[in-house]
């Protein structure tokens, strides 16, 4: 093979030249990449400004090698497996599919890395090694199955073949012996293994486990949606797949009758993951959920969460201020925690004492004390912060006030030089202001602390692959609060395809309603007025609502206009976006 340029950064050009990326993406994306150190493809991959089809396309143009769209088991000679080390593919993101008559095929991530192409020229006694290029994402799990390693902890789950579920639960279904007193290749060893490995690869954020009468149903949360993966498994499974999983979590295998939380640390295709479980007694046995948290820095990048640059700019100037109160609102599972850290990420650093309370922590962040609230030994919240004061804080995290005495030491807290992250559960960014005053604080109190009030919702994003443009009504545009106009953008819907398990959206991104606390909201929080007041007077002042900054990612071709309407409520606002 003849070796491509091997300066990296051509590939910049490159992508200017064969794909839409726009020049102020590209340098955005190289100071990321110098403040990261990822490679310039990841962050560009990451932020959404390209996806995999446009940089392996680009790849294949410029340097006439053809792109493998993916990689069979069945296609990997074992005897060149056999020679390459798992460790030596995965570092360089390379895998050996098959001989070509004296040369190898070899499936590359970045085939402007030479060196180890040349490594494998070695290693295969000078046969000529011809290239195709295939995304690290379809390498990866080509590796994780065609490699086998054969050994298991809780630790570090192995990176083994992901099996067939299906294949494995028959296994396990037809296995006569007791599976807890089996060897570490015990089939329900490799069930539940597998079942963690496949939730990874479909992007899961939960895997449920659900006894009933005669069977045990498995289910993946993906993008806010259950699926099945598997068929039902036999219900005489249970006890021995709890009991496992009990055992990763370090939980107590005797105890069936009370609910039992705890956490899986584990390695899976190279990535950390806290895994949080959580079991409780039902009728037909015990109920097993899981959440799947990423140790990833990149989850918590704030231009990745759905920001406009309006807001981000604005955001970015609140979480620099040395005090008051920034909250998050929303429902449960709106992404306030993943949006919480991903300010402290931001502002973290020597220079800052930052300090949380949580219930229970979540994400673990390198640089900051997290303290989870223990209600058993009198840890709460209002607690808890007492003596984080006495810590010499700069900045606190209180993960949700619940409490007129948590908001109070809140508040108390602001006004003394602290900057104070917090949650609370309502509607808009304006029905945070009525909460608080419900709970019985001075509504001067809440005017003088508050510094701005950050309502969010998730929507599911749609396929790149598959999404179709189509003209909507009036009603419709009408509906989604958009006034139309002749040169209205396109607009999309999901279609579906094998890319995103036929459901038309892959992935979720934020929309957000930011409301800022300046001298006229108040005046307005201090006289008592109502939070619909408040909500059309920051209208005025340009604060956009969640359903217009819904309606602005639908006309980007972000989302749908199905989404947002699921995701918001009829606001009576209309806007020519």
């Amino acid at each position: 093979m003849s070796a491509p340029a091997p300066e990296r950064f051509e590939i910049g050009g490159i992508l200017l030249e064969h794909t839409q990326l726009l020049p102020e993406d590209l340098e955005a994306a190289r100071q990321a990449q110098e403040d990261t150190g990822q490679r310039l493809t990841d962050v560009l991959l990451q932020r959404g400004k390209l996806n995999e089809a446009e940089l392996l396309g680009a790849l294949s143009q410029e340097l006439g090698l053809p792109v493998r769209e993916n990689i069979g088991q069945d296609e990997v000679e074992e005897e060149l497996i056999e020679r390459v080390p798992i460790g030596f593919a995965k570092t360089h993101g390379l895998l050996p599919i098959k001989r070509n008559g004296n040369a190898i095929v070899v499936a590359v991530s970045d085939p402007f890395d030479t060196d180890p192409l040349d490594d494998l020229r070695l290693l295969f006694d000078g046969a000529n090694i011809e290239a195709e290029i295939a995304s690290e994402r379809i390498i990866r799990s080509a590796i994780n199955h065609v490699y086998d390693r054969g050994h298991d902890s809780t630790s570090e789950l192995a990176e083994d073949a992901a099996e067939d579920l299906d294949t494995i639960a028959f296994e396990v279904a037809h296995e006569p012996q007791d599976l807890l007193d089996s060897a570490d290749e015990a089939p329900v060893i490799r069930l539940v293994n597998s079942l963690l490995q496949h939730a990874v690869k479909e992007r899961a954020s939960d895997i449920h486990i659900e006894p009933f009468e005669s069977e045990i149903r498995v289910r993946f949360r993906i993008d806010d949606v259950l699926f099945e993966p598997i068929q039902a498994l036999p219900r005489a499974l249970q006890a021995s797949i709890v009991s496992r999983i009990k055992i990763m979590g370090g939980l107590n295998i005797a105890e069936k009758r009370l609910p039992q939380d705890g956490r899986i640390r584990l390695k899976i295709a190279g990535k950390d993951y806290d895994v949080r479980l959580s079991t409780v007694p039902i009728t037909h046995g015990e109920r097993v959920v899981m959440r799947l948290l990423p140790r990833s820095q990149a989850m918590l990048d704030l231009e990745r969460l759905g920001f406009n640059e309006t807001q981000l700019r604005t955001w970015e100037r609140l979480i620099a201020r040395p005090n008051g109160i920034l909250l998050v609102t929303g429902p449960t599972g709106s992404g306030k925690t993943t949006t919480l850290y991903g300010a402290l990420s931001r502002i973290n650093g020597p220079d800052k004492n930052i300090i949380t309370i949580e219930d229970p922590v979540e994400i673990q962040l390198g640089g900051v004390g997290q303290i989870e609230v223990a209600h058993k030994i009198g840890l709460s919240f209002s607690s808890g912060l007492r003596s984080v004061l006495r810590q010499d804080p700069n900045v606190i995290l209180v993960g949700e006030i619940r409490d007129i005495e948590t908001a109070e030491i809140a508040i108390q807290a602001s006004l003394t030089g602290h900057l104070v992250f917090s949650t609370l559960h309502t509607n808009d960014a304006a029905g945070a202001i009525t909460r608080l005053v419900d709970m019985g604080v001075e509504a001067f109190l809440v005017g003088s602390s508050l510094a701005a009030i950050l309502a969010q919702r998730l929507v599911r994003v749609l396929c790149p692959e598959c999404k179709e443009a189509y003209e909507p009504t009036k009603a419709q545009l009408a509906e989604l609060g958009v006034r139309a106009v002749e040169n209205t953008p396109s607009i999309f819907r999901p279609v579906g395809c094998a890319h995103c398990n036929h459901t038309g959206y892959r992935g979720r991104i934020g929309i957000f309603e930011l409301l800022i606390v300046d001298d006229d909201i108040r005046n307005m929080i201090t006289d008592n007025v109502d939070s619909k007041s408040i909500k059309r007077k920051a209208i005025e002042k340009g604060m956009a609502t969640l359903r217009i900054d819904g309606a602005r990612k639908v006309l980007r071709g972000v989302t749908s206009i199905a989404e947002v309407l699921r995701a918001t409520e009829e606001e009576g606002v209309v806007a020519q976006i």
